[in-house]
């Protein structure tokens, strides 16, 4: 007979090697499915390395899809820290492309001031697209999955429609994007890749901000407390509103600079939301859960992400697997640390 007996503080190291299993147990599952596809697990595992961490070429491409990955991933490890599940990270990122577009394209900003301008707008927009959510849930107790979930849909028709419509580019024909952002309102980057120096640095700062923000203020202990015994929060006069809209206003504005980064940096352009981002908002859900809601951690968990959706493009080319193998790779290692969660919390007895 197997029992689950619970462990009231499960250790760190329990932590570490269970989560660690859970990995090499996806990584075989995901094994498994590229030999039902004929392809040799090793030969995959192999090709994925050797296109992605071997050269500069390979560790641009890693760093390019880790950036918009450590944004998001660090303001989800607070707002799981906070038990407000956000799901809705996509749209925040749209939202925050869409107002960092808005003020590239139509406000006569001097060229010093237009960058600064579009991150703090980019930031603004995704977080009060976040606390739409936060404000359901706290004021009428509708659950935060569902309403982040649908704000993405919004987000993504309400893009569609601004290129369609009134931002469409004046000299576009056959396709539906805005015009081209002004030289100034375009992100430098590393030379002879894509990935935006300044979106990374700020990723990192943020990371190393918000671990500070969680281990060593007030408002990071309170919104411990918060998300581990709102009642306990609330007798010792911490409000959990309050905690759950700061907590949204830094998740979603997290997610929202991402969305800047991608417009700014690499498209200088309004696009299609596909082509803005590439699923970001639902991957950055597995780099917070690896980094177990340490934000600094995120600087390890993000790049690992990109490896594998980096490494995801080379299996599609050079071995010619079909094009979602990357989404359901990055399903296997979510399925596998959230079931991963039951023997963290309990210790596994065999007997009566």
């Amino acid at each position: 007979m197997i029992r689950f007996v619970p462990i009231a503080d499960p250790p760190r190291g329990r932590v570490a090697w269970v989560t660690l299993g859970a990995l090499v147990f996806a990584l075989v599952v995901a094994g498994l499915i590229f030999l039902a596809a004929g392809t040799n697990p090793f030969e995959a595992y192999a090709a994925m390395l050797q296109g992605t961490v071997s050269d500069w070429s390979g560790w641009s491409e890693v760093l390019r899809r880790g950036t918009p990955l450590l944004l998001i991933g660090i303001g989800l490890t607070l707002a799981f820290r906070a038990q407000f599940f956000n799901i809705g990270a996509e749209g925040q990122l749209l939202l925050g492309a869409i107002a960092a577009g808005g003020i590239a394209l139509f406000t006569p900003l001097p060229p010093l001031v237009m960058l600064p301008a579009m991150f703090v707008g980019g930031a603004l927009a995704g977080g009060l697209w976040a606390l739409i959510a936060a404000f359901l849930k706290t004021r009428l107790r509708v659950n935060e999955i569902l309403t982040t979930l649908m704000l993405n849909y919004v987000a993504t028709y309400l893009l569609i429609y601004l290129i369609n419509g009134p931002w469409k580019g004046q000299k576009v024909r056959g396709f539906i994007y805005t015009d081209d952002f002004p030289v100034f309102a375009q992100l430098p980057t590393l030379p002879g890749t894509q990935v935006g120096w300044p979106t990374l640095l700020l990723g990192v700062l943020l990371a190393v901000a918000l671990q500070w923000f969680l281990g060593r203020s007030t408002g990071g202990f309170e919104l411990r407390v918060a998300g581990e015994n709102p009642g306990a929060a609330r007798y010792a006069g911490i409000s959990v509103s309050r905690v759950l809209f700061r907590m949204a206003m830094i998740t979603g504005g997290a997610a929202g600079l991402a969305g800047v980064g991608e417009v700014a940096g690499i498209h200088h352009k309004l696009l299609e939301p596909s082509q803005i981002s590439s699923g970001y908002g639902f991957t950055a859900v597995i780099v917070a859960w690896l980094a177990r809601g340490n934000p600094l951690l995120c600087l390890i968990t993000a790049p690992l992400m990109g490896v594998i959706l980096a490494g995801g493009d080379v299996l599609k080319i050079n071995l010619n697997l079909p094009f979602r193998i990357t989404d359901v790779f990055s399903g296997v290692i979510l399925m596998s640390l959230i079931a991963s969660e039951v023997f963290v919390k309990n210790r596994v007895k065999f007997g009566k």
